[in-house]
């Protein structure tokens, strides 16, 4: 959403204007800054589970105004649902009404977030029906927020309790501005691996990451993120944009590598540098991505070599270095696409790669877990950069507008918070796991 439009009919007249005529208004979103608070109210925490009293001091000790089981006529800026005991669909009804009340003292940019576990095989059909409702009410309950609130929920796996580390980590990113555009989404914590960092406006900090493509749009401003959260920065991009590399690097007090990520020495030579030049490596961040649309009928070998080649071989060939050097506690997040998961007219060779990231992803997780390491993927949708600019103006509207739930595009800097969280030892025991950051859309990025 072009920020003119953002501000014409969210302010003055023009704001009296576009309600009356019924205009589309985007809210504001809140996005995070290191001196904001996390979040712009007390929390209400209802529901029942073992580990709540654990959980309500956790975010006492987060400097919370924390509100069990009823907030009087108090505004809220968050509500936690804690349904990771329920065992029937019949106990959401009362649960989910006192929900529906403290809905209405939610104020602008508030959070609401669920804890349950995950609808198995060989669960109870009861207990599987009352879980998987759970996915479809918190989906459904994030098209129904307003002014820039969101709903997203924590899927508990195996015996992971609500108070540990990952869990704890994913919750504060839903919570914070980071997770401004990440609306009706799930994180699935896998394990109890996982650090809180000492200081969480630096949480990176002494970390020394790669970014891949990191010239300009998403990229660079994953460069930026990654930098404010602590971490001593590489950026790598191809030699032709060499000086927007270097412009980039020297904002953010790194160093730059110049290499085509589809060469066969790629791997080695991002690893070479970063062992020398910084001492160490502690993330990847596999940014670097084409599109050559077309549809599949006129679609040539060089646009469909070349998408596959860029976008999700050269990923495969890069890891397998970073694995055989058994780097402790790496971890690798991959910029994946909604167009992998919902497809998108003329991206068959897009789609196909990124696809092909979620599922790398979800089968390299117990190969980096072998080293104390992770391997994460983001999936965005609709993005505000120049590569959707090139999208024709009609759907570019449709999708910021109609599809996702906060009716915008996201910013390239959405994306680079999810990947500065997956990234950091917080989301260790979120392993194999791809995150949407789409506003609820299905437009791919």
């Amino acid at each position: 959403m072009a920020d003119k439009y953002l501000e014409l009919v969210n302010s003055g007249m023009t704001k009296k204007l576009a309600k009356l005529l019924g205009l589309p208004r985007p809210p504001r979103l809140r996005r995070y800054t290191p001196d904001t608070a996390l979040l712009p109210g007390p929390v209400l925490v209802l529901g029942a589970s073992a580990r709540a009293q654990q959980l309500c001091d956790t975010l006492v000790s987060w400097g919370l105004d924390v509100r069990r089981h009823d907030a009087g006529q108090s505004k809220l800026g968050g509500i936690v649902l804690l349904l990771d005991e329920l065992t029937d669909p019949e106990q959401l009804s009362e649960l989910m009404l006192t929900t529906g009340a403290a809905l209405r003292q939610l104020v602008p940019g508030a959070r609401l977030v669920s804890f349950s576990r995950p609808a198995l095989a060989e669960n109870s059909p009861a207990v599987a029906a009352v879980r998987q409702g759970i996915d479809g009410l918190i989906r459904s309950l994030g098209r129904e927020m307003r002014a820039g609130a969101t709903a997203n929920g924590i899927v508990l796996e195996n015996e992971t309790q609500l108070d540990s580390a990952s869990a704890l980590g994913a919750l504060r990113f839903f919570f914070s501005g980071r997770s401004a555009y990440v609306d009706g989404q799930f994180l699935r914590v896998r394990t109890e691996y996982g650090e809180l960092p000492a200081d969480f406006r630096a949480p990176l900090r002494g970390k020394v990451a790669v970014v891949t493509g990191a010239a300009r749009g998403i990229g660079a401003d994953i460069a930026r993120t990654l930098a404010r959260d602590g971490a001593q920065v590489v950026l790598v991009d191809m030699p032709a944009a060499g000086d927007a590399l270097a412009k980039v690097a020297n904002e953010v007090g790194g160093t730059t590598l110049q290499l085509d990520v589809t060469a066969k020495d790629a791997g080695t030579r991002i690893l070479d540098h970063a062992l020398t030049r910084h001492g160490g490596l502690d993330l990847v961040v596999h940014n670097a991505g084409i599109t050559r649309d077309k549809l599949l009928a006129n679609m040539d070998a060089g646009r469909w070599d070349s998408v596959i080649a860029v976008n999700i071989s050269a990923q495969l060939r890069m890891n397998e270095i970073f694995l055989a050097a058994k780097l402790p506690g790496l971890r690798v997040v991959s910029l994946a696409s909604t167009s992998g998961i919902a497809g998108n007219r003329g991206q068959t060779n897009y789609a196909a790669s990124k696809a092909g990231v979620i599922g790398m992803v979800r089968a390299s997780a117990g190969l980096f877990a072998e080293h104390g390491g992770s391997i994460a993927a983001v999936a965005p949708g609709f993005i505000e950069t120049e590569m959707t600019a090139k999208i024709p103006l009609g759907t570019r509207t449709v999708a910021r507008l109609v599809l996702p739930s906060l009716m915008q595009g996201g910013l390239p800097v959405d994306v680079a918070e999810a990947i500065a969280f997956l990234g950091s030892d917080a989301a260790a025991g979120l392993n194999g796991s791809t995150l949407r950051v789409c506003g609820q859309s299905l437009v791919g990025a």
